[in-house]
């Protein structure tokens, strides 16, 4: 199955305007530049370029630990959890996820959506290593921020609940993760430029009735995602190519070689292209 974080990568988790009101971070040296550090990690990932990015957001993470940034910190760390995932580098996962809630306890952030973005990349980190019963429970905690704080229209939405159900499929909660797929159908539907997400979804409903036995709705799901990716409004850029590497393999285990082939096809294309 595919997770969210596997393809779109997490938002800054930089909370503007803390640093004002815990003395800790009175002891600074200095700030990195979090939006160009991100911008710029943002490239080599649009190009597939993983140990680009690796070297360029560990660089900034020592410089930040250098200059007691904490809050910059966190920006590069929450960046750091999707890239160590992607190269299934458990170890330095477990690091991160353990200063990235350590870092959110001590800046105070736990009631804001920067750290439910922070508790929603570790718990999806913690479900791809295979440690779902630690998961659930950030997946509760950043269910009870956005409850708190998000419009339900909002497309952050989208995404948790996506990776939820992944969690929850893992928990044989299958009911459970059903209705939380087709909550994420129901705000993808309304997101501007949401269709790879939504394509995501549907695969990963697909993976969901195979598990649950109820295979008679697999092709169904197959092909609404088929569709949307194959829409032409969708922008073929670095983002549209990592979803489509993601959702090949999907579509190939379940008997569509031809479909998969061309999605590899075109991915490699968009990226040569970047």
């Amino acid at each position: 199955m595919i997770d969210e974080f596997d393809y779109k990568e997490p938002a800054c988790a930089l909370c503007g305007g803390k640093e004002f009101y815990n003395p800790e971070l009175a002891v600074a040296k200095g700030r990195i530049p979090v939006k160009r550090v991100i911008e710029k990690a943002d490239e080599y990932f649009n190009k597939n370029d993983l140990a680009g990015a690796k070297r360029h957001l560990e660089y900034w993470e020592n410089e930040a630990l250098s200059l007691n940034d904490l809050n910059g910190e966190l920006s590069v760390i929450n960046e750091l959890l999707g890239l160590y995932r992607k190269n299934g580098d458990k170890d330095n996962a477990i690091r991160v996820i353990d200063r990235a809630l350590y870092l959110t306890d001590k800046l105070e952030l736990s009631d804001t959506v920067s750290a439910a973005t922070v508790y929603l990349n570790a718990a999806t980190t913690y479900k791809a290593f295979g440690k779902f019963d630690k998961a659930l429970p950030l997946y509760e905690q950043t269910l009870a921020v956005y409850e708190k704080h998000l419009d339900k229209s909002d497309a952050r939405w989208g995404g948790f609940y996506n990776n939820y159900a992944l969690a929850l499929t893992d928990d044989t909660q299958f009911d459970k993760a059903e209705n939380c797929y087709f909550n994420a159908i129901k705000v993808m539907e309304k997101a501007e430029n949401g269709k790879p997400d939504l394509a995501i979804t549907f695969v990963n409903l697909a993976h969901l009735y195979e598990t649950a036995g109820k295979t008679d709705k697999i092709t169904d799901c197959l092909f609404k995602a088929y569709g949307l990716l194959n829409d032409e409004n969708n922008d073929r850029n670095g983002y549209y190519a990592y979803v489509l590497s993601k959702c090949a393999p999907s579509f190939r285990y379940f008997g569509y070689d031809k479909i998969a082939s061309d999605m590899e096809k075109e991915s490699k294309e968009i990226y040569e292209r970047s």
